[in-house]
């Protein structure tokens, strides 16, 4: 794929990684259900959202979801600017810690929570995505 279409895919990803983070905040904060009646086995967003798993030190995680994207796409700007190694490392380095989050949230809502949040897996699948954009767009830049 070009390059130019990578980094374009990657900012539309981070778009979306902000919006779907800073709808579950808002959902959080004023404490309005989530729309999530997919079927089967995918309507779990509500209980995911209102487990004692979906706060770390009584901070809603979509919060941190919010950070994290808003924190990967400046990133990612600046890099488009300046293109240095290092800014590269970062976003590296961000994209793993993402990815590991994910798997963690994504284990939680299996094995304790046992209830799947749509907006929560299609975090995880941006991060993911993400993650596989940097490392390529990284490889290609040694």
């Amino acid at each position: 794929m070009h390059r130019t279409i990578l980094v374009v895919f990657l900012f539309i990803l981070l778009l979306a990684g902000i919006a779907d983070s800073w709808y579950l905040y808002q959902s959080a904060v004023t404490d309005t259900a989530l729309t999530c009646e997919i079927g089967g086995v995918l309507d779990g967003c509500n209980i995911v959202a209102q487990s004692p798993y979906s706060q770390l030190f009584g901070i809603p995680l979509a919060l941190y979801g919010v950070l994290f994207y808003m924190v990967f796409f400046i990133l990612a700007g600046i890099w488009v600017f300046f293109q240095q190694k290092i800014i590269w490392n970062l976003l590296h380095l961000l994209a793993i810690g993402g990815v590991g989050a994910s798997a963690v949230f994504v284990a939680i809502q299996l094995f304790l929570i046992k209830a799947i949040c749509v907006y929560c897996l299609a975090s995880a699948a941006i991060a993911v995505v993400s993650w596989g954009i940097v490392y390529s767009l990284r490889k290609g830049s040694s």
